[in-house]
């Protein structure tokens, strides 16, 4: 009997072979935070260690509120300023213009890499799977206790196999797919769950369109999401990774799953979550018409390049409708939508072009709802209030979604734009 990724990277980093639902206690190749930097250091100084087990494994990238919209986000970045400082942390990427969103900066920068274990103190560390990463986000408490022991235990999750074939219609995109597949499979449908992302349609996908269907892993309740290393992943990766104690993993053809689905990406169409939950799954033709007093293209979800130029290409010379804000995922992401002309294209489009980080995502700022407001987005969460009040209301979609709607003003279908 073959062996799942999620057994043979814990295994590995265990140092012996690993079946589900054995409990494995292994040291995490980098541990990722943001501005809750600050909050951990709070914990880590009351266990009573002085040092971080190893300060190169830390990896802090400042987003959520960028520059600090508030006295209380400025105190979190100063004391993430000074722990760093103090434990001689090099991976501390500051409020500047080499940052960006956590996620999107930590896979940039080299530290998402094949077959390690990553953890992260925000849910939406599952991106790093895109890269083959054993990628998962713990909670506060957890990240202080790894930070002093350099040890952390995991259950090995049992796997959820998803076989992906054919190929996206004109309009449609990963978000599209990943949205669909929540919509069936449920926010609990893969709880503490290895999701697998199998086949030809995974094979041709892009790297970013990878990281967007790792990254709403845990919207489905999984402890990762994982695609196949291959040579896309290699190139990618080259001249980028920040230690060579890597592997290239994948699935044995005989391992056993819990759960297998299958989906023809060729059968997919434009889709959005409707209010309140990400799971609450409908067809761009269930929705059309919903008028929309706002748009929102960014996020670790859809705030990378093919993002930007999707939406482009819909809005080259055409008007938004609504107010619409653009949040590239990176300040490298951004530079390049400038020199090929993308970031032009939106402006004269009327969007609004804010810096790196999360922004409106999580109703911090550059884009909170006024009550009654709906929001279409190509963020990952659309719970009650997530975008900074509880009487509004956010459809997620796709990049090309967002921006056929914000010319119209209302849900639309991305396909009339081709």
């Amino acid at each position: 009997m073959g062996y799942t990724v999620a057994e043979k990277a814990l295994g590995r980093a265990a140092g012996y072979n690993a079946r589900a639902n054995e409990v494995v206690t292994v040291e995490p190749d980098f541990c990722m935070s943001h501005d809750n930097t600050g909050p951990i250091s709070r914990t880590f100084k009351k266990i009573g260690v002085k040092n971080v087990w190893k300060p190169e494994r830390l990896v802090v990238i400042l987003d959520h509120g960028v520059p600090a919209p508030s006295s209380d986000h400025a105190v979190n970045h100063k004391e993430a300023r000074e722990f760093m400082a103090e434990q001689g942390a090099p991976h501390f990427f500051d409020v500047t213009s080499a940052g960006g969103v956590c996620h999107q900066k930590f896979c940039e920068e080299g530290f998402a890499l094949p077959g390690i274990v990553v953890i992260g103190s925000d849910s939406h560390t599952c991106t790093y799977g895109a890269f083959g990463t054993f990628a998962t986000g713990i909670g506060r408490s957890e990240m202080a206790a790894a930070w002093a022991t350099g040890k952390i235990w995991f259950k090995v999750p049992e796997s959820m196999k998803i076989n992906v074939s054919g190929k996206f219609k004109k309009g449609v995109t990963p978000k599209d797919f990943i949205l669909k597949a929540m919509g069936d499979v449920k926010s609990d449908g893969a709880d503490y769950m290895s999701v697998e992302f199998h086949g030809s349609g995974i094979t041709d996908m892009s790297i970013a369109g990878r990281m967007t269907l790792c990254n709403l892993g845990i919207e489905m309740g999984a402890k990762n999401a994982v695609c196949a290393p291959d040579q896309k992943t290699l190139d990618y990766i080259k001249n980028r990774e920040k230690t060579e104690d890597w592997e290239a993993l994948w699935a044995d053809p005989d391992a056993v799953y819990a759960k297998e689905l299958s989906y023809d990406l060729g059968d997919i169409a434009p889709g959005v979550a409707k209010p309140h939950t990400v799971d609450n799954y409908a067809s761009i033709d269930e929705v059309k018409g919903t008028k929309v007093d706002q748009a929102f293209l960014g996020s670790c979800t859809n705030g990378r390049l093919e993002d930007l130029r999707e939406a482009a290409s819909v809005l080259k010379g055409k008007k938004v409708a609504v107010r619409t804000i653009v949040i590239p995922a990176s300040w490298n992401i951004y530079r390049e939508a400038i020199r090929d002309g993308t970031i032009e294209t939106l402006l004269d489009a009327g969007c609004i072009i804010c810096n790196s980080g999360c922004g409106p995502c999580l109703g911090a700022h550059m884009g909170t709802l006024a009550p009654g407001e709906v929001c279409v987005s190509t963020a990952n969460r659309n719970f009650k209030g997530r975008m900074g009040n509880k009487d509004s209301f956010i459809y997620l979609a796709s990049p090309y979604t967002v921006a056929i709607s914000a010319i119209k003003g209302e849900l639309s279908d991305p396909r009339e734009a081709f």
